[in-house]
């Protein structure tokens, strides 16, 4: 089975997640969302597969052009779901979660994302590759829970739903912001003085990587030190992962650098 054929069966078990997670939703059934769980675990395991074909057939690491990155980073939310989904027995989290999910394996299916496996260029061709960015984008996925837990708990109506929602989502920065630290500063770092002679040289993917960084610092220094919940707690975790987002699509579409996917 090839890996292209892995990939579409992960994206259909994605969507079949997705759907059952939303019946659940708008039926009340949250034991439904059980099997929307099982079915993102199905397509979890296709979507395993595939990077793992993806890495044999390339001989590189699967997330060194924006296809591959992009897989790689919906892999990683479909893991945190499994994650906070089975812990937190949550099924509101699942069908939001999942419409990310769907959105962005939607988007590197597109004719428009060249998925050809092209050879590395020497800077790439290195062990660090794999520590900076695979760490990196797990970090965001779970970024991602934290966007999601927070928008939740502004549209929560009740006590309970929103000092869960804070709850979570403060277990998700906590999860993703070492994880971010690890991959996206101190791996970045290394990886860029062993490449290019220098630790920082305020690249704009590095700048906005930084910027993401201070956002969920933020977060929780006014968390822990200063005792912020709730409200604006939600708004600081929405616009660290918008920042990450335009960390991750803006500055490669928008402003050139040496971080640049194609």
């Amino acid at each position: 089975m090839t890996e292209s054929t892995l990939f579409t069966i992960a994206f259909v078990f994605y969507v079949l997640a997705l759907l059952v997670y939303f019946a659940a939703l708008f039926a009340r059934r949250d034991s439904w969302a059980g099997a929307g769980l099982v079915l993102a675990i199905i397509g979890f395991c296709s979507h395993t597969a595939a990077l793992i074909l993806r890495t044999a057939s390339s001989g590189h690491a699967p997330f060194t052009n924006m296809y591959e990155s992009i897989s790689f980073l919906s892999w990683a939310i479909v893991l945190a779901l499994i994650i906070f989904g089975r812990s937190s027995r949550a099924p509101r989290l699942g069908p939001y979660l999942m419409l990310i999910v769907v959105g962005l394996v939607a988007l590197a299916s597109s004719p428009l994302m060249p998925k050809g496996a092209t050879p590395l260029v020497p800077a790439l061709q290195s062990y660090w590759l794999w520590l900076h960015v695979s760490v990196t984008l797990l970090g965001e996925a779970f970024f991602a829970v934290a966007f999601v837990t927070s928008l939740l708990y502004l549209a929560a109506d009740t006590d309970e739903k929103k000092a869960w929602l804070d709850a979570l989502a403060y277990r998700a920065v906590a999860v993703g912001f070492p994880l971010f630290t690890l991959g996206g500063l101190i791996f970045g770092m290394v990886w860029a003085y062993r490449a290019w002679g220098r630790y920082w040289s305020w690249d704009p993917k590095e700048v906005w990587s930084l910027i993401t960084w201070f956002v969920f610092a933020l977060y929780l220094h006014t968390r822990i030190v200063m005792g912020w919940k709730g409200k604006r707690s939600a708004w600081i975790a929405i616009g660290g992962f918008l920042a990450a987002l335009f960390t991750y699509f803006g500055v490669n579409y928008l402003l050139a650098g040496l971080h640049s996917y194609v």
